[in-house]
């Protein structure tokens, strides 16, 4: 079975050198106008003391590698009145249109689109990967159909995409009401809004056989597929370090359920408060047995 890395969210999204700089190209205005506009943005620390041309793809770069920043909201910031504001003259209307498209280019290159009121928002993976070939995010199914083509595909592009899914919901419009993401309860309920178009049997908050004189409540049971998903919100660093013997006694109940037959543990960290996410996955990831009955377990932490 595939390991399945960190996850990362969206507060340490970085960005590229090349995104950086069309952005800087195309905005326009004096020193001090776009120095009020990048402090006001979020930008972090001092304006660079670089010549125009250079001086705000710097700083914006030096936004996007700050662990920090939410890179994101601070792009998005910079460039909502460039892209939602058209220039009046038809002169500087045309130049707009062309500086407008090429960072449209590269904020999808970067797997990244803009939605007006200054939303900068992950669109999946960059439009070329690492190796040159298309899109990877998106499973493909039988005859070449984009879609999931089994249950595991689907459920592994649901959970890796929970970060992408939180952000447009915790960065709304201005005016609307942002949703937060603190605790288990919420990553669940996301979750399970998630899975409902997909999953016509969708069973939340049942519970196991009795095991060892006690049952468990299990977070989702998809009956037609034989698979549950358990998840857990790391509260803290105490909480991290209890994450693993947790698993250990919910994988021994589901191993009993005669309904279960693979069990997905999703683990959401945002703080990166587990030390050894790899060491966590390798001890609990494999086929897990409890009598004559046994679970195929896949631990993923987002």
């Amino acid at each position: 079975m595939e390991k399945v890395r960190y996850l990362s969210g969206m507060k340490d999204f970085r960005l590229s050198r090349g995104l950086c700089a069309v952005v800087g190209e195309s905005l326009s205005g004096s020193h001090a106008t776009l120095d009020a506009l990048f402090e006001s943005s979020g930008a972090p620390g001092e304006p660079p003391d670089l010549a125009h041309h250079s001086k705000w793809k710097e700083w914006l770069f030096r936004a996007g590698q700050d662990p920090e920043v939410d890179s994101l909201k601070v792009l998005g910031n910079i460039l909502e009145e460039f892209m939602d504001v058209e220039p009046v003259d038809e002169y500087s209307l045309e130049q707009w249109k062309q500086n407008k498209a090429r960072v449209e280019k590269a904020l999808a290159d970067n797997g990244l689109e803009y939605y007006q009121g200054g939303r900068v928002i992950p669109n999946g993976v960059p439009l070329k990967s690492e190796s040159g070939g298309g899109r990877t995010d998106v499973p493909i199914g039988p005859e070449g159909k984009i879609g999931p083509s089994s249950v595991e595909d689907l459920l592994a592009v649901i959970v890796r995409g929970i970060p992408r899914a939180m952000y447009p919901l915790s960065h709304r419009r201005r005016g609307a009401d942002a949703l937060s993401f603190s605790n288990e309860y919420d990553v669940q309920d996301l979750l399970h809004a998630m899975l409902r178009p997909w999953v016509a049997d969708v069973r939340s908050e049942e519970f196991t056989p009795s095991y060892a004189g006690s049952s468990t409540r299990m977070d989702f049971l998809l009956p037609a597929h034989e698979t549950v998903i358990e998840t857990k919100s790391v509260r803290d660093s105490g909480h991290a370090r209890k994450i693993g013997d947790e698993l250990i006694i919910d994988i021994a109940h589901y191993a009993v359920h005669p309904g279960c037959k693979y069990l997905w543990c999703v683990i959401y960290d945002p703080e990166r408060l587990i030390k050894n996410v790899g060491g966590l996955v390798s001890d609990l990831e494999g086929e897990h047995a409890n009598g004559a009955n046994s679970v195929l377990v896949r631990v993923i932490v987002v």
